[in-house]
């Protein structure tokens, strides 16, 4: 009989081609590959179903506010994002909650839960932590990083994240950088805390079409995708851009993505006049990703840490890179550093460094044959460590651990 896993998530997709990150629910369909039942519990969204079955798996979601077409704390850009920009959404907070409590307690029962994994510590760390209490349900969190940082700066906040990590039995944290965050929030945990990152799928980027590159006017195409906002840093990548056509007139960078720093960043391109060297292409559909990383020559990843303490917990976009065979350039600080060993998976650039940035970039380009020994072993890196098959595999033994120091009555309670 297959194992009742309860996945705690605000990110998963609320329909088909929807552009919310879609990891979670990557995870949970490879896990419910592993002889796992996967039960998910997600928050509404106008236009979305209250429940469904998506591969195999029991989706319920949850209605926070009425009426609902005034929900504005999850989705579309992050919780976190979203309270900066609505004094709405920070009424929100304690409905959010109340009602993932309300059918978490109904669901752990309904369903037969014998495990419980809630990603990211606060909101659903917290509502999976009372569900252990209640239950005695074995509970997994998983930190994602920008999590880690929030709690990190708020004395209130610290204590509902020590309150989830003494009531985890196991802490998952996606980087050596959210595990080192973790530990500053409650140093106790440290032996129950492990490093598993998301994963990426090298299948997905490894067919090489010249499509993309052929309708493009550019012989050498920079690549930076993520939502534009500050932590991204894309503003020292587009002044890197001034210098880096003065040696290659025709290079090209392609933005992908959106958000509220696209407004500022189109106007630095015009008062830098690189409007034909910086393409924004907005939101890319799932179709199409993969070909734009494949038809590119470098892509850039120049990360900042915001003012808030924000940053890169880990950077799945360079892994996607990495799986597409192309060269990557990343900021030095976060979880970049799990990924990028500067000089021989990528190069690390300092932050907020747009000389640093254009220095590597023009270096890139200069040298063929580094690019294909970085790529060489980025490829070998991903094989070993960021493959969703290893990814999956790890989580599978954590839930399986569980499971079985349950029937022995040894986990923590």
């Amino acid at each position: 009989m297959k194992m009742k896993i309860l996945v705690l998530t605000t990110t998963f997709p609320r329909w088909e081609n929807d552009t919310t990150p879609a990891f979670v629910f990557e995870l949970s369909r490879r896990l419910k590959k592993s002889n796992l039942e996967i039960v998910v519990l997600a928050p509404y969204c106008e236009g979305s179903k209250k429940f469904e079955i998506l591969d195999e798996m029991r989706i319920y979601r949850y209605p926070y506010f009425f009426p609902t077409r005034y929900q504005k704390l999850v989705y579309d850009g992050g919780i976190i994002p979203n309270l900066e920009k609505s004094n709405l959404a920070k009424v929100q907070i304690p409905f959010l909650l109340i009602f993932e409590m309300i059918y978490a307690l109904k669901i752990v029962k309904k369903e037969n839960i014998e495990v419980i994994h809630s990603h990211w510590i606060i909101p659903n760390g917290f509502v999976g932590a009372l569900c252990k209490i209640f239950f005695n349900t074995p509970h997994i969190t998983t930190a994602h990083a920008a999590d880690v940082f929030t709690i990190e700066k708020s004395k209130i906040l610290r204590i509902f994240g020590s309150f989830v990590l003494e009531n985890a039995d196991v802490i998952t944290a996606n980087s050596s950088f959210t595990r080192n965050s973790i530990k500053s929030i409650q140093n106790s945990v440290e032996n129950r805390i492990q490093i598993i990152p998301m994963g990426v799928d090298k299948y997905r980027f490894s067919k090489k079409n010249q499509d993309f590159r052929e309708k493009s006017p550019a012989s050498r195409i920079i690549l930076s995708i993520g939502r534009l906002v500050e932590k991204k840093g894309i503003q020292y990548l587009i002044m890197a851009m001034d210098e880096v056509i003065k040696t290659f007139p025709d290079a090209k960078l392609l933005i992908g993505g959106d958000g509220p720093e696209k407004g500022n960043l189109v106007k630095l391109c015009s008062t830098l006049k690189l409007k034909k060297n910086v393409e924004f292409l907005g939101f890319i559909p799932n179709e199409k990703i993969a070909l734009i990383y494949e038809t590119s020559d470098i892509f850039v990843l120049p990360s900042v840490e915001t003012k808030y303490g924000d940053t890169e917990g880990l950077g799945v976009v360079l892994l996607e890179a990495m799986a597409s065979g192309i060269p990557v350039i990343g900021s030095d600080i976060g979880g970049i550093t799990d990924i990028i060993e500067d000089g021989k998976t990528g190069l690390l650039v300092k932050s907020r460094d747009s000389n640093d940035i254009a220095k590597k970039i023009l270096f890139l380009l200069s040298n063929k044959e580094y690019c294909i020994n970085l790529t060489r072993n980025a490829t070998n890196l991903l094989d070993q460590k960021f493959s969703w098959d290893i990814v999956t595999k790890q989580f599978f033994e954590v839930i399986q651990n569980l499971s079985e120091n349950k029937e022995n009555k040894i986990f923590k309670r």
